[in-house]
C-alpha cells in the first residue's frame, strides 16, 4: 500500500482499513487552517516572559521548558496551556494572574500577528486556499462526493474558529458542525465531541476517522476504537511535502495508524481510509 503514495507516508505496521467508515472529524489549526500559522512563536516568547527565573536558566533552558509544556497541550483548549504557565509560575515562586488574563494577552499578541491574514482573505488579496494545508479543499471536495458528514473541533475558541472557517470558505463543508473552545472550558473537549458523533449517530468508534496535527484528537480517537490520521504538516513551508519531526514523533507515539506531511496524495489515501 505504501507504494502507491508518491510522498512521504508512516503506516503504522498492523494496519487495518475501516471500510465501514461513516463520518469524519477534523482538526482545525495546522489540519486544516494556516491562519494562525506561527503561533507558538507568540505563546513560547510570552511563557518566557512571564515564568519567573531560576539562577543559573538559560534563555534556552527556559524556552525549552515553555515549548514542551506548550506543545503537551497542542490540541486541547488554549486555556489549558494558560493553567499550565500558572502552575510554573507558582513552582517558581511567583504568584500567577488568572489564567483567563494569560489567554487574553496572548489572544491580544496573536490577533496582532495574524491580523493582515484576516484583512487579506476579507479584501481578496489572499486566496483562501494559501491558508489552507496543501491539498485540503481537494480532500473536503472528495468526502462531501462520498457522502461522509464531517466534523470539525478545534481548541481555538468557537466563534475565531467560526469565523475564520468562514474566511477559507470551508465552513459550507461541515453544514454547521463546527464545535471550538468555550467561555466555561468545561463545557467542551474534543472527547466530549467524539462521544457525541457516536451518540447521536448510533455508531461504534471503529465507523470514526480523525485527521488531526495534535496528540489530544488522535489519543481520543484511538480510545473509542476509531481510525486517526496524524498531519504532521510543515506549517511553515506549506506544500513542502516535509513532515514536522515532533509531531510526527509525538503523534505516532500516541497511536497514530497513519501519518502524512499534508494530502497531496488524495487518491491512495482515500483508497486506503475508505475502501470499497
Amino acid at each position: 500500500m505504501m507504494t502507491t503514495f508518491s510522498g512521504l507516508v508512516d503506516l503504522r505496521p498492523g494496519f487495518v482499513p475501516r471500510p465501514g467508515a461513516s463520518h469524519v472529524l477534523f482538526d482545525f489549526d495546522g489540519t486544516i487552517s494556516l491562519v494562525r500559522q506561527g503561533w507558538p512563536d507568540v505563546m513560547v516568547p510570552m511563557f518566557t516572559s512571564i515564568m519567573p527565573a531560576i539562577p543559573g536558566e538559560t534563555q534556552d533552558q527556559r524556552s525549552r521548558i515553555a515549548f514542551e509544556d506548550i506543545m503537551r497541550l497542542n490540541g486541547k483548549q488554549t486555556i489549558y496551556q494558560m493553567i499550565q504557565l500558572a502552575e510554573r509560575v507558582r513552582e517558581r515562586g511567583g504568584v500567577p494572574d488568572d489564567p483567563l488574563e494569560y489567554k487574553h494577552e496572548y489572544l491580544r499578541r496573536l490577533n496582532e500577528r495574524i491580523a493582515s491574514r484576516h484583512a487579506g482573505l476579507k479584501a481578496g488579496t489572499v486566496k483562501p486556499d494559501e491558508l489552507l494545508v496543501h491539498g485540503t479543499r481537494a480532500l473536503l471536495d472528495r468526502l462531501v462526493q462520498l457522502d461522509l458528514p464531517l466534523y470539525l473541533a478545534s481548541g481555538t475558541d468557537e466563534q475565531f474558529v467560526k469565523a475564520e472557517a468562514e474566511l477559507l470558505d470551508v465552513a459550507r463543508y461541515f453544514k454547521g458542525r463546527i464545535y471550538g473552545a468555550q467561555d466555561d472550558y468545561r463545557k467542551f473537549s474534543k472527547k466530549m465531541i467524539i462521544n457525541r458523533i457516536l451518540q447521536e449517530n448510533a455508531i461504534p468508534g471503529g465507523q470514526l476517522v480523525a485527521f488531526g496535527d495534535g496528540y489530544v484528537e488522535i489519543e481520543n480517537t484511538k480510545e473509542v476504537g476509531g481510525l486517526a490520521v496524524a498531519v504532521a504538516s510543515d506549517e511553515a513551508n506549506n506544500g513542502s511535502g516535509r513532515m514536522d519531526e515532533w509531531k510526527r514523533e509525538r503523534l505516532l507515539g500516541v497511536g497514530a495508524d497513519i501519518c502524512i506531511p499534508d494530502y497531496r496524495d488524495l487518491d491512495p489515501l482515500c483508497a486506503l481510509l475508505f475502501p470499497g
